[in-house]
């Protein structure tokens, strides 16, 4: 284990083409900002995430998000905080990041198109992916969190 608190390596830097890419790649999916929120925070608490999580949630903060609905994401089976097609979005980060080796169930799948357009999955889908990819770089290089809060604006979110 690195005995520095730094990041192990600045893939943005030494990747730079495809750090771009990807950025860009992550920026073009136009969902619904509230959900995309809610879903990078959850994909982000699930792979144990910190870097990813604190940006998440001060962004959420920055638009507008609740804090109570903010705490009670880990706990949204049980909360009452959250839409039918938020708590369905959860599930279906869930079923992704953590797929197990039956896969996404039909059944999911379809209880999935009772809240979403085929579209609205797709890109929801998109998403998801997106955000497990930034998790995986963000744990492999130990990005600490807060790190780039200047960088990105998210001092605005009055959070340290």
């Amino acid at each position: 284990m690195s005995a520095h608190n730094g990041p192990r390596l600045d893939y943005t830097q030494l990747s730079a083409d495809l750090f771009k890419k990807y950025l860009a790649f992550s920026m073009a999916n136009q969902m619904d900002p509230t959900l995309a929120h809610l879903v990078d925070i959850r994909a982000s608490q699930l792979n144990g995430c910190a870097f990813c999580l604190d940006m998440h949630v001060k962004e959420a903060r920055i638009h507008g998000e609740r804090e109570l609905r903010l705490h009670h994401i880990v706990i949204w089976r049980e909360s009452n905080l959250f839409t039918p097609k938020e708590r369905a979005a959860f599930e279906w980060t869930e079923a992704l990041t953590k797929i197990g080796a039956e896969g996404v169930s039909d059944a999911l799948f379809e209880s999935m198109l009772d809240h979403f357009s085929e579209t609205e999955l797709s890109d929801l889908t998109f998403r998801v992916a997106a955000i497990n990819g930034w998790n995986r770089l963000s744990i492999a290089f130990r990005n600490p969190p807060g790190s780039r809060d200047q960088m990105y604006g998210l001092d605005e979110a009055g959070l340290s």
